[in-house]
């Protein structure tokens, strides 16, 4: 497996440095792990004055003062990274590396917590997202690390991002340790909500509740089966929960209190914030702070 670690030496970027060294069953794989620093690039006016050998030898030794931390916490747990330095906007060179080097995984440390789109994650993060369909493992830097095996949850809806988020887990199982709990997640609407107006023109319910139980089971079976028979193909367990009511809400609740990393497929991309992830992901993000796998493309 072939991470980057986008690197700047704040607390957000520790979070994934740290996130990585607890991963004792893929480190047992050897994975290739790519630390990245981005420096800005140095005012036109400001570089011509020190010339182009003092700039570059300020870029280099900046570099090495970030990423000096993150290669000894790596080197630490047996686990030697490559590093290198990239020159203008963060966002866009943590792209074009992720895309050139055709990594399986960007893990990145993100500030932002609130319930505006623009709000959910750093700028950095939102500019990641809406340039590469890369694989992308948020951590926000709250609470501990967990250990190597995981409670992992991935929340389907019966399309191909589901899919494809389930596919991606089932690949790199060893990025979940020795012995995680997988956990489909599927929320069903709750058509108990609806109503029509009787001959008086009073609300009655539309459905009965045993009509909603079978239409919230039949929405259930369609988007667990197809997943479920990956999982049996892959001979790993899995369990599944059936949530009601507004997805992004229960999902975020359940992961808050039961998982250490929620996997969620996602559809959008571009450069347009509001634009850049679903909405039932963005409600999720706005409201939970559990490391959040995001899977772009099915």
């Amino acid at each position: 497996m072939k991470i980057l670690v986008p690197v700047d030496g704040s607390k957000y970027s520790r979070a994934a440095i740290e996130f990585v060294a607890s991963r004792t069953t893929l480190i047992g794989a050897s994975p290739e792990v790519l630390l990245l620093n981005v420096q800005l690039e140095v005012p036109v006016r400001a570089a011509r004055l020190v010339g182009k050998a003092a700039l570059t030898g300020y870029y280099e030794d900046e570099s090495k003062k970030a990423l000096k931390g993150s290669l000894s916490a790596l080197k630490r747990v047996g686990l030697t990274a490559a590093s290198a330095y990239m020159v203008g906007h963060p966002a866009d060179a943590i792209a074009r590396r992720a895309d050139d080097a055709d990594v399986d995984l960007i893990a990145m440390g993100s500030h932002g917590h609130g319930a505006l789109a623009s709000l959910l994650f750093g700028s950095v993060t939102i500019g990641v997202l809406g340039r590469t369909k890369k694989p992308l493992l948020l951590l926000r830097g709250h609470g501990e690390t967990p250990g190597d095996s995981l409670k992992v949850g991935i929340a389907v809806d019966g399309s191909d991002y589901g899919i494809a988020a389930v596919s991606y887990v089932l690949k790199h199982r060893a990025l979940f340790g020795a012995q995680p709990q997988f956990t489909v997640i599927h929320a069903a609407p709750a058509f108990g909500g609806a109503s029509m107006p009787d001959m008086a023109g009073m609300a009655l319910p539309a459905y009965s509740v045993e009509e909603v139980m079978a239409m919230q089971q039949q929405a259930f079976d369609k988007a667990v089966e197809p997943v479920r028979a990956l999982f049996a193909g892959a001979g790993v367990a899995m369990d599944a929960v059936c949530l009601t009511g507004p997805a992004g809400d229960e999902i975020a609740a359940y992961a808050k209190k039961r998982l250490d990393l929620l996997v969620m497929g996602s559809h959008g991309y571009g450069a347009v914030k509001a634009a850049v992830l679903g909405s039932v992901t963005q409600r999720v993000a706005a409201h939970c702070a559990t490391p959040l796998l995001l899977i772009r493309e099915a």
